[in-house]
């Protein structure tokens, strides 16, 4: 759900705070753009061993995965990070729209029986591990991010989070493929994220993505689920 952003205070965190929250973001994506780097390389790679359409859309899924990082890495690489942040979140948006009409455009094709996604146990193995590693660097980018009140920063976890969507498809893709032939399974569930993608692109593009760091407007303040995700008491 997209509700209005709630724009933090002018006074925001200490000087030392932000740049150490900076910083933080800044190794985040670091750290993202290298597991998306090694899982681009390993997923298309075993997509064209096994001729596998929903393992070579992962990859590619991976390297957008990329450009929405190093978007957010240009960002903080500047002395005004908040002078870059329309631009960012730009590419962002463009980063979910691109994936949204791959996973559409491939879905599609695999239901019309083109492409059909053969077995793969590295491909299996590898969304098995993504399913655990993404969803950990989304939720400290998140938490870094609403921290430092950057929307860019909320956007790009955003867009790690969907990675973890595309994850799971995946392995149960794969693995009812594996186990029962079932290859229709894959994009069905696919289609449904390039759904969620088209959605987070169009909440990126306006900039409604969550609120203000709670220590900047008091926890009543944020409205849009994103401080419901923590035990009661816990700032972000």
């Amino acid at each position: 759900m997209n509700l209005p952003l709630i724009q933090p205070r002018s006074e925001g965190p200490a000087p030392v705070g932000r740049a150490a929250l900076a910083r933080r973001v800044r190794l985040l994506v670091a750290a993202t753009i290298s597991y998306n780097v090694v899982e681009a390389v390993v997923a298309i790679a075993a997509g064209t061993a096994a001729s596998s359409t929903a393992l070579i859309g992962f990859g590619l899924d991976s390297v957008i995965e990329v450009s929405s990082a190093a978007a957010v890495a240009w960002q903080f690489a500047g002395r005004d990070p908040e002078a870059r942040e329309k631009t960012a979140l730009r590419i962002i948006a463009f980063s979910f729209f691109a994936l949204a009409a791959y996973v559409t455009v491939e879905s599609v094709r695999a239901l019309l029986g083109h492409g059909e996604a053969g077995q793969s146990t590295v491909g299996i193995a590898l969304a098995a591990v993504s399913l655990v590693v993404m969803p950990v660097l989304s939720y400290a980018q998140r938490r870094a991010g609403r921290e430092l009140g950057s929307r860019t920063a909320v956007a790009d976890s955003k867009q790690t989070l969907l990675c973890t969507y595309l994850s799971a498809v995946l392995l149960v893709g794969l693995g009812l493929n594996s186990l029962f032939g079932w290859t229709w399974t894959d994009p069905v569930a696919a289609l449904v994220i390039a759904a969620v993608a088209v959605r987070e692109g169009r909440a990126a593009w306006r900039g409604d993505l969550c609120c203000a760091a709670p220590h900047d407007e008091g926890r009543s303040a944020c409205t849009d689920g994103c401080c419901t995700s923590e035990p009661e008491g816990q700032g972000r």
